[in-house]
C-alpha cells in the first residue's frame, strides 16, 4: 500500500488530510454525496433494497480506503461503517405501494415500466420484468392438480398482493389438505419469486413471542410450510400484523421498543384448521383465506424436479401474479373467494366456537319472535347442552361476546328489560324461547 504520510497531494480525496489522516466524518458525507444509500430502524437500504449483508458495503469502503490506510484497516473500516449508520439515517423511510421494484427496473400498477435503479428502495425482487415471458405451464399444470379451479385466481391474486408493501386486503392464507399433495411445493417457487423479501416463519411463534413481529419488519411474505396445529393462546399480534396500515409499536430483545413499517403478508401450509384458543370473535376467522387441495389420486407418480422447473419460469409466475395483483387493485382489495372457500372459513369458525350448533340444537331453544329468555338462563342451557354433548363450554363471558355478535344472524334484540323467575328486571334476548327449564336437573327433562 501506499505511505502518503509525507507527500500530500492536490489529487489526494477531500476526506484525507495531511496526506495521511482519514477524516470519518468527511468520508461518510463523501460516501452518502456519491452512494444512495440510507439508514433506518436498524437497516442500511440502497437501491437494490434492504442490506441483509453487510459484508459487500464494507468491502465498498475498504476499496476507497486501501490505498490511503496501512494500519488497523479493518478496524477502521468497521468505525467509518458505524459512522455511517448516523451520518445516514432518516427518521423515517415510508413503503412505496404502487409500484414493484423488480431487478431490471420499476413496474408500476398500471402497468407502465422504466429500467434503471434510480432511487433507494425498502423491497426490491430478484425477478426480472420480462412483458414476453412464456406462459409458467409447469406452475399452471402444479396449481390445477393442486387445488379446486375455482380456488386458483384466489392464490393468483394473494401472491400478487404480496409483491407491494400493502396491507389493504386484510387477510392472510392457509391452504389445508391431508398431506403429500405437494403444497408445500408453492413456498419453494416463491423464495425465488421474493429473494431475501421472504421469510420462513411459524404462525405460533408470532402469536407467542412479543418480539417475532420486528423480525418480519422490511419483509414482503412470512410463509409457514408446515403450521402446527396446536390453537393459539393469543391471537392479537397475528391479527395485528394482518390488519397493520401505517407503523406499529415493535420490540427487539435488549431494547427500547419503536414504531416501525409493518406489511409482512401471511402464508400457512397446513394439515388441519388455525384455530384460537381463546378468540371466538369473527373478526379471527374474517381475515383467512382458507383453501383446501384436491387429494392426491393413488396412481400420481411425482416429479422430484418440479420445483426447479418452476422456478424457472419466475418471469412467467411474475406476470400471473402481477395480473391477480392488478385484479384486485380495480376490485378494491377484496379477493376473489369461491363458495366453498367461504365455507370452509365457516366450517373452521364453527369447529373453535360450539355456540353455532347450540343455536341450532332445537331441543333446547327455539328461535321465536315473540319470545325472550334472561342471560342467565340461556347461559344455563348452553351448559346443559354442552353437557349432553360431552363438549367443552365455553366461558360465560365469552358465550355472550358470541351471541351479540351474532344478534343480526338469528334476529334477537340485546335487552336488559327481561324478567326472570323472581319477577325482577334483567339483561337478556328477545327473540329466543326456552324449550327445557334451566332450572331443572338434566335428569328430570321430559
Amino acid at each position: 500500500m501506499k505511505n502518503k504520510k509525507y507527500w500530500p497531494s492536490s489529487n489526494d480525496p477531500v476526506w484525507l488530510e495531511e496526506g495521511y489522516r482519514i477524516n470519518e466524518s468527511v468520508f461518510c458525507e463523501t460516501f452518502i454525496s456519491t452512494h444512495k444509500i440510507v439508514f433506518c430502524n436498524g437497516f442500511f437500504f440502497t437501491e437494490d433494497g434492504r442490506v441483509t449483508d453487510e459484508m459487500p458495503l464494507r468491502s465498498t469502503i475498504y476499496a476507497e480506503l486501501k490505498d490511503y490506510a496501512s494500519n488497523n484497516v479493518a478496524r477502521k473500516v468497521g468505525s467509518i461503517l458505524d459512522l455511517l449508520k448516523l451520518s445516514a439515517q432518516v427518521d423515517d423511510f415510508p413503503p412505496v405501494t404502487n409500484c414493484i421494484h423488480l431487478a431490471n427496473g420499476t413496474l408500476n400498477l398500471n402497468g407502465s415500466f422504466r429500467e434503471g435503479k434510480p432511487e433507494v428502495i425498502r423491497n426490491r425482487l430478484p425477478v426480472r420484468y420480462n412483458p414476453k415471458a412464456a406462459q409458467p405451464t409447469h406452475w399452471l399444470r402444479f396449481l390445477f392438480d393442486l387445488l379446486h379451479p375455482e380456488d386458483i385466481p384466489t392464490v393468483q391474486e394473494f401472491i400478487g398482493y404480496c409483491l407491494i408493501p400493502s396491507n389493504k386486503g386484510q387477510r392472510m392464507m392457509v391452504i389445508k389438505g391431508r398431506g403429500g399433495e405437494g403444497k408445500s411445493q408453492i413456498g419453494v417457487v416463491l423464495s425465488k419469486l421474493f429473494g431475501t423479501n421472504m421469510k420462513d416463519g411459524s404462525i405460533g411463534k408470532i402469536s407467542e413471542n412479543r418480539f417475532a413481529r420486528a423480525d418480519l419488519e422490511h419483509i414482503l411474505l412470512c410463509v409457514d410450510d408446515d403450521m402446527r396445529m396446536e390453537a393459539l393462546r393469543q391471537t392479537n399480534y397475528v391479527k395485528s400484523i394482518v390488519t397493520a396500515q401505517g407503523q406499529m409499536d415493535l420490540e427487539r430483545k435488549g431494547k427500547q421498543s419503536y414504531q416501525g413499517w409493518m406489511y409482512a403478508r401471511l402464508l400457512a401450509f397446513s394439515n388441519g384448521d388455525l384455530q384460537a384458543l381463546y378468540d371466538r370473535s369473527d373478526g379471527f376467522y374474517r381475515r383467512q383465506l382458507v383453501l383446501t387441495t384436491r387429494d392426491k389420486p393413488a396412481d400420481r407418480v411425482d416429479d422430484p424436479d418440479i420445483a426447479e422447473k418452476m422456478a424457472a419460469e419466475a418471469e412467467g409466475i411474475f406476470l400471473w401474479a402481477f395480473e391477480g395483483l392488478q385484479r384486485l387493485v380495480r376490485n378494491g382489495f377484496k379477493f376473489t373467494e369461491s363458495d366453498r372457500a367461504r365455507q370452509n372459513r365457516e366450517l373452521v369458525k364453527r369447529d373453535n366456537n360450539n355456540f353455532f350448533d347450540f343455536m341450532e340444537a332445537e331441543d333446547y331453544i327455539r328461535l321465536k319472535a315473540d319470545a325472550c329468555i334472561s342471560s342467565k338462563d340461556l347461559y344455563t342451557i348452553y351448559k346443559m347442552w354442552c353437557e349432553e354433548n360431552n363438549l367443552v363450554a365455553l366461558k360465560a363471558r365469552s358465550f355472550s361476546d358470541a351471541v351479540i355478535a351474532n344478534l343480526k344472524k338469528y334476529n334477537l334484540e340485546h335487552t336488559n328489560n327481561i324478567a326472570n323467575s323472581a319477577g325482577r328486571r334483567v339483561w337478556g334476548y328477545l327473540g329466543i324461547e326456552a324449550l327445557v327449564r334451566p332450572e331443572m336437573p338434566t335428569s328430570l327433562w321430559g
